[in-house]
């Protein structure tokens, strides 16, 4: 998706699911309990949901299922990534994160944990990247505010609140270096 800014983001987990299965071909629960494992805090998803986001990306090409036989039990799809599902991923990971609230807890935190198991390099530089986009949004919001006539109060308001949330987002990042870091020793 498009959006006015220029990047092309989304919050669905369709990403997340993309990236699980660059890291290895799941089925669709082995998929869903590792979502909710390992990223539970940023996506509340069923497995009904996950397995309707699987067919549409079958259906897109970026996964392939195979049908798996199992002894005593119901045959299951075994999904692998395509070529073009890896091409859609990577650029996905590679494209800035919006400046909300959302999009940095859901989509960048969805890019932190992906990029974070390509080493310290590419985690250092995809931290920078939001830090620095995150510090222009910034300077344009109090650009913003700066030009609100002192009447316009709850616009005023609503420029100071999102100032606050990327404020701490700034700290916040600070803090995805250290964890960051962490985690990949």
């Amino acid at each position: 998706m498009s959006t006015k800014s220029g990047y092309i983001g989304s919050l669905s987990p369709e990403y997340a699911l993309l990236g699980l299965l660059a890291q290895q071909p799941a089925h669709g629960y082995n998929l869903h309990q590792r979502l909710v494992e390992e990223l539970g805090q940023i996506w509340h998803i069923s497995q009904s949901q996950v397995y309707n986001i699987l067919k549409r990306l079958e259906a897109r090409g970026d996964i392939t299922g195979t049908l798996q036989e199992q002894e005593k039990l119901p045959s299951r799809l075994f999904y692998r990534l395509t070529p073009s599902g890896q091409a859609r991923f990577d650029t996905w990971l590679a494209t800035p994160t919006g400046n909300s609230v959302r999009a940095i807890r859901v989509e960048f935190l969805n890019r932190l944990y992906f990029t974070s198991q390509r080493g310290q390099q590419a985690t250092d530089a995809l931290v920078d990247a939001q830090f620095n986009a995150t510090l222009k949004g910034l300077a344009r919001l109090q650009d913003m505010l700066g030009e609100l006539p002192p009447e316009q109060v709850f616009n005023r308001l609503g420029l100071e609140l999102r100032l606050t949330q990327l404020t701490s987002i700034l700290e916040w990042l600070e803090k995805c270096r250290t964890l960051a870091t962490l985690e990949a020793d």
